[in-house]
């Protein structure tokens, strides 16, 4: 069925819809990378700045997955007839179209080449797909909901269920964060009100087609532009969304009208393009089980975070450490309840829906993953969800995990704002940690986060070995009033708390058993970001204070 819709639970439509099959399309799988004119000692030659960077600064190696596919393979292959669509370096292979047989078995002779599969087939007929949308959730937005709240207006319900706001509040909306996204199509991004401000300040970084060779993203669907708007929408005391000052690329990897193994590929190839700009987090609202080819179709054992091509393809963005988050799936109260691929990925971060009362929407999918793990990881607000839509200033209530996803991936990106030097691992985790679950389950996961709960994990991990020496702790941290300042130094010292652009605040020398005075200074400062500087007894230490 077409997961893009299934994740969409859109209210009261019920209609089929009959897709179109493109010509036979086929992955080609290639051998190997020998002779390549790349090196991973020359990694600015394939890899972004960015890109680069993270590496660097996650300690992450630059190794095979990231030499590009040997590119004599591609121009032989071309050279049979065949048209190249997207090759990837992470599967080191290409996907092809092909008019005629004799095309595909002169690739096939070809010495570097392993296999061949079969991805889209116009000799395949294809099931016609009967799709019912449920609830009556998908409607205009009332004039009292649209102008009723503050600042956040009709999205307030979906950060205020994350305890967000007070991390925004600190100044972080996702300034210089990267995130791509992968979907069937942003139709009116380039138009709509919620997206002007991300254009005005450059903050639109590109768009990519990966379903149609030099297509445009900005039509077929505004699935997508739904999703877009629930982080990157930025318009005050009307709709803000979770993630609204970061940097947005878009990709379109699903061909609404079809469903073929081919998408999985093309989510790899765009997931790999990203890496390569350097993107933080890549946010995806797509699933796959079925296909209009019934020999593609996903079975239960194949959701083990490493059989399925988008999961591969996920695992390893991940490693290049980029954080995944993905939707579960919808499939929630159906005969086949499970999580799709990539939500059954060992590293990505698996989001299912849940109302503003924090009950589990009832269509929202379960684990666990055919090994045995926890999915979804957490949950969101997906029922009921207000988002934008095609239209100028239009926005509707709809449902799905789609919507889940990218609530929390917004808020996840402003989380790793804040603790940047840490790994997407690590904010992974947080998250968990920070789930109102006590005990995780498969239907909730580890529950819903709180975002400035997993702030307070994200500094006790950051200084966990300022902690171990016991200089100084300040808790809590982050605080929203008093707080309990301790020193483990001998005799005097000298006590400095700067604000976030270094302006000096507190200057003050004190005894190492009494810091009485800087618990009142901490205990009454205003909201944001400080860091606290203790010299003495032959020690200098600096660590974050964080008041909201």
């Amino acid at each position: 069925m077409k997961r893009l819709f299934t994740l969409l639970v859109l209210l009261g439509f019920c209609f089929s819809i009959k897709a179109q099959v493109a010509p036979d399309k086929y992955w080609v799988q290639f051998t190997d990378k020998n002779n390549t004119p790349y090196s991973i000692n020359k990694p600015e030659e394939f890899l972004g700045e960015r890109a680069i960077q993270r590496r660097q600064d996650y300690g992450i190696a630059i190794d095979q997955y990231d030499i590009p596919v040997n590119p004599s393979y591609l121009q032989a292959v071309a050279q049979t007839g065949a048209t190249i669509l997207h090759p990837s370096k992470w599967l080191n292979g290409v996907t092809v179209e092909v008019t005629n047989q004799s095309v595909l078995q002169a690739i096939q002779a070809l010495p570097f080449v392993q296999k061949t599969r079969v991805l889209e087939d116009d000799s395949i007929k294809q099931r016609i797909k009967e799709e019912t949308y449920f609830s009556n959730d998908f409607v205009p937005v009332s004039e009292d909901k649209m102008y009723s709240r503050a600042y956040y207006g009709m999205a307030a319900p979906q950060i205020s269920q994350l305890n967000g706001i007070p991390l925004h509040t600190l100044g972080f909306k996702g300034q210089g964060m990267w995130i791509g996204i992968c979907d069937g199509g942003f139709d009116y991004v380039d138009q709509h009100e919620a997206f002007q401000s991300m254009y005005e300040e450059n903050r639109f970084l590109g768009a990519k087609d990966f379903v149609y060779k030099n297509g445009v993203v900005y039509t077929d669907s505004s699935h997508g532009t739904s999703c877009l708007g629930l982080m990157a929408a930025n318009v005050p005391d009307k709709y803000v969304g979770t993630a609204p000052l970061a940097s947005y690329f878009l990709c379109r990897t699903e061909n609404v009208n079809s469903e073929n193994v081919l998408e999985e590929y093309n989510w790899v190839s765009a997931a790999e393009y990203l890496d390569s700009l350097g993107i933080d987090v890549i946010s995806t609202s797509l699933g796959y089980i079925t296909f209009d080819n019934a020999q593609f179709d996903h079975v239960y054992s194949d959701l083990d975070g490493e059989t399925c091509v988008i999961t591969i393809g996920s695992e390893i963005a991940c490693s290049r450490g980029i954080l995944c988050i993905t939707s579960a799936g919808n499939e929630g109260g159906n005969a086949f309840p499970y999580i799709s691929a990539p939500a059954d990925g060992k590293n990505v971060l698996t989001i299912g829906a849940v109302g503003t009362d924090g009950e589990r929407a009832y269509f929202s999918s379960i684990g666990p993953t055919y090994d045995g793990r926890i999915k979804p990881d957490v949950m969101a607000h997906g029922y009921g969800t207000t988002v934008v839509s095609p239209g100028e200033g239009a926005y509707y209530d709809g449902s799905g995990t789609s919507f889940a996803c990218p609530v929390l991936a917004g808020m996840a990106t402003c989380l790793w704002q804040a603790q940047k030097e840490l790994p997407a691992a690590e904010i992974r985790e947080a998250l968990r940690k920070s789930g109102n679950m006590s005990t995780p389950d498969n239907y909730y996961g580890y529950g819903i986060p709180d975002i400035m709960d997993a702030l307070n994990t994200l500094f006790l991990e950051e200084n966990s070995d300022f902690v171990i020496n016991s200089v100084i702790s300040v808790y809590p941290n982050p605080s929203n009033g008093a707080v309990d300042v301790k020193l483990e130094i001998e005799g005097k010292a000298n006590v400095k708390v700067y604000n976030q652009i270094g302006k000096l605040l507190y200057n003050n020398t004190i005894m190492s058993d009494n810091a009485n005075g800087l618990d009142v200074f901490l205990s009454n400062i205003g909201e944001g970001v400080y860091f606290i500087n203790v010299v003495g007894d032959e020690k200098n230490i600096t660590t974050k204070f964080i008041k909201y």
